[in-house]
């Protein structure tokens, strides 16, 4: 989206217009026998909707078995989720609206998490660290809308081998993991433990929490890790990197899945 804006440059003022990242709510009405109730609200860059409500489903640990997912025919800001398994949905949900800028958007807890996931099966070897490392740039190149505003976040997931299945972006870290997810959920229902995820940002908890929730066993984050999210990886298995930028990255759980790594004595 463009909007007009005023540049100054050594203290004089030019008009332009300028390309900003779009934000709207997304609400995810629940059918109930009692009429729809609002499951969810997200803050989100419009596009890829489903694949990003499917991926929040999953992380929240609220993807039913059996359930018809649609727009609604007037709204696009709104989605209808149709289940018989409404009443699990209904006590589990948070009902709140998830803000793009959240940081534990789900479970509060290591301990909530391991009652709903179980640790990622890895089968691919060893990953190289330079190959690792040069992941942020590819996701960097697969990003249109950041390259345009400087306002979308990135995420991708890469196979073990370096093919790029998916890359999405969105104005919430979370949400363009959520939306890669939602995509591979779509194509290759289950977990996907040989998948390598990347993102444009930190690593936090909610990040952590995602990839062990999507079955994900290496996570690769071009900012910094957080304690909590370090404590995620480990306790279930996921190769956690971070400060992964100029051919540098520091691992900071699950080294073992990288080739040529040291360890502390």
């Amino acid at each position: 989206m463009s909007l007009p804006v005023t540049l100054f440059r050594d203290g004089e003022g030019t008009g332009r217009l300028d390309a900003v990242a779009v934000e709207e709510p997304l609400e995810l009405r629940l059918h109930a026998p009692g009429g729809p109730l609002p499951l969810g609200v997200l803050m989100r860059t419009p596009g890829h909707d489903r694949d990003l409500l499917l991926g929040w489903l999953i992380s929240e640990g609220l993807l039913p078995a059996a359930f018809t997912l649609d727009p609604d025919p007037e709204n696009t800001n709104v989605w209808h989720l149709r289940t018989p398994e409404f009443a699990r949905l209904a006590a589990g949900a948070r009902l709140a609206v998830s803000s793009s800028a959240c940081g534990v958007c789900g479970s509060g807890s290591i301990e909530a998490l391991s009652v709903r996931a179980v640790p990622p099966v890895w089968t691919a070897g060893p990953l190289d660290a330079a190959f690792l490392a040069g992941l942020p740039e590819r996701l960097r190149a697969a990003q249109p809308g950041f390259a345009a505003t400087g306002g979308l976040h990135g995420a991708a997931l890469f196979t073990a081998g370096g093919t790029l299945r998916c890359a999405r972006e969105d104005v919430g870290r979370h949400n363009a993991v959520d939306k890669v997810v939602g995509w591979a959920h779509g194509r290759q229902p289950g977990p996907l433990g040989d998948q390598v995820l990347v993102v444009s940002s930190r690593a936090g908890f909610e990040i952590a929490q995602k990839a062990v929730t999507a079955g994900i066993g290496v996570v690769v984050a071009v900012g910094a890790a957080t304690s909590l999210a370090v404590d995620t990886a480990s306790v279930f298995g996921v190769t956690l990197c971070g400060f992964t930028r100029e051919g540098r990255l520091t691992v900071y759980a699950g080294a073992e899945r990288v080739s040529g790594a040291a360890r502390l004595p």
